[in-house]
């Protein structure tokens, strides 16, 4: 790893295709504790929880699953982790997403995490990228 995950030492990824660097750090003093996003000037939070979560579903799986990012505002493609960040059926009975307006990208966001952790593994095509558990 390159860094702690820390507010003051964040990890400094890319999305998946690998056209965009963002940061990407724990705030577990956050209620409910978060993973913190940091576009730019756009702040994402998502339950923390997402990362343990997340890694479950996919050795669940056992396969490669589209990552199928998309805003909150559009429809996620089925089958993809997009969708299940924001399904009925997660750990969470919805959005992993903590700010309305800025919930969805969990695909594009969540999955670099992963892999800097070491629980994924995440293609880094142009389009159509895949993750899977380790």
């Amino acid at each position: 790893m390159s860094a702690a995950g820390t507010r003051e030492n964040p990890w400094t990824l890319k999305t998946p295709p690998g056209s965009s660097e963002f940061q990407a750090y724990r705030d577990e003093s956050a209620t409910p504790p978060a993973l913190v996003v940091q576009v730019g000037k756009t702040e994402l939070r998502y339950h923390l929880r997402c990362i343990e979560d997340l890694q479950a579903m996919l050795k669940a799986h056992g396969d490669w699953v589209l990552l199928g990012s998309a805003d909150e505002g559009k429809d996620a493609a089925e089958g993809t982790v997009e969708a299940w960040g924001r399904s009925a059926e997660n750990p969470v009975g919805g959005w992993y997403g903590l700010k309305k307006g800025l919930r969805g990208r969990f695909g594009m966001y969540v999955p670099p995490v992963l892999k800097e952790l070491g629980l994924a593994e995440v293609e880094a095509n142009p389009r159509n990228n895949r993750m899977r558990a380790i």
